[in-house]
């Protein structure tokens, strides 16, 4: 399976740089299996594609001000991007620096604020603060918007780039599918009595990992935590029973869903998942994908086409390009329905 299999032609200017003025005014691309053409509608058309048989299953993860900036104490400016936090005062970062920081090192990120460097494995470093990990986010760092945003991160980032349902810390890049969503969006679910429910994937850096091997089977995926709630695991297997449709709001989402399922039983409970779908997947537990438009030869590329078959997606997302969609975290969306 070859990297230029997932590869394809993207103008620079359809990349989204800003979010719409509206969370709900983006556009729906919606594809589905057995139909050659693709439907173009708006994001508040989503209820005329779901039923009250449906469930939909959100991500409820919140990003946190990962970004920290800090003077190593030979002098050198680093920038430390927390991956995983691992307790109080312990956490996984990437750091960018002139020079890679040494074992033991210090990195001053403000004068109550003191990082050392414990260790260094697979270009992951782990460091210990000398104040709770949680306050120096708060007070220190910035929100960590995507690298193909070619700007600074700015006060309107601390909101648009979160989900309003956003409800436990850990991740480091928002699931974006649900920045679509908007408390207006939930009304309306609501008064059709569609289902919703919750479950938790701390979206780690390695989401923005390229893949940097020419056989796509070589690469290695990253990690993520994941926390899937029983009461999540009741209601999707009541929607199975009747005949309804399980539908993930986001890739992130659907990675769990597929994760927790062992020969039919879905099991609850916390873990982490490294999970790496590619074409000839067999799906077991998601029926529909809300999802964003997604980096060419990226994992999450590779994920749609598994799902929907690799010549549609192809054909799906050049349909994207000549319409001008806007892709990317602050883009519009696709739904695809198996």
């Amino acid at each position: 399976m070859h990297i230029s299999e997932f590869n394809f032609d993207l103008p620079d200017e359809l990349i989204a740089q800003e979010p719409l003025e509206s969370r709900s005014n983006s556009r729906l691309l919606v594809s589905t299996e057995g139909q050659e053409t693709f439907d173009d509608a708006h994001f508040t058309d989503l209820l005329d594609f779901l039923t009250e048989d449906d469930l939909l299953v959100f991500n409820d993860t919140r990003v946190m001000k990962a970004r920290l900036k800090g003077i190593k104490d030979t002098g050198g400016v680093v920038e430390v991007m927390i991956d995983q936090i691992l307790s109080s005062t312990r956490f996984k970062c990437l750091i960018r620096a002139s020079r890679r920081p040494k074992i033991g090192q210090n990195i001053n990120i403000a004068r109550d604020a003191i990082f050392t460097v414990v260790s260094f494995v697979d270009g992951v470093f782990e460091l210990e603060s000398s104040k709770d990990i949680y306050d120096c986010l708060s007070h220190y760092g910035d929100v960590p918007i995507p690298p193909y945003i070619r700007r600074q991160p700015d006060e309107s980032d601390s909101e648009r780039y979160q989900t309003v349902y956003a409800k436990n810390p850990g991740a480091v890049a928002a699931p974006t599918a649900g920045l679509h969503f908007d408390q207006g969006m939930f009304e309306k679910l609501a008064q059709k009595n569609i289902k919703m429910t919750y479950l938790t994937l701390h979206v780690g850096v390695g989401t923005f990992k390229p893949v940097a091997v020419e056989n796509v089977l070589d690469h290695k995926m990253h990690s993520e935590r994941y926390f899937f709630p029983s009461d999540a695991a009741t209601l999707i297997s009541e929607t199975k029973a009747k005949g309804g449709r399980v539908c993930a709001v986001g890739t992130t989402s659907l990675r769990v869903l597929e994760s927790v399922c062992n020969e039919g039983e879905l099991l609850a409970g916390e873990g982490s998942t490294n999970l790496f779908i590619t074409p000839g997947y067999a799906f077991k537990v998601v029926d529909c994908l809300i999802t964003n438009f997604h980096l060419p030869k990226s994992t999450l590329f590779m994920l749609v086409s598994a799902f929907m078959g690799a010549d549609k997606m192809k054909r799906a997302y050049q349909h994207a390009i000549d319409q001008k969609y806007r892709f990317f975290s602050y883009g519009d969306a696709m739904l695809l329905v198996k």
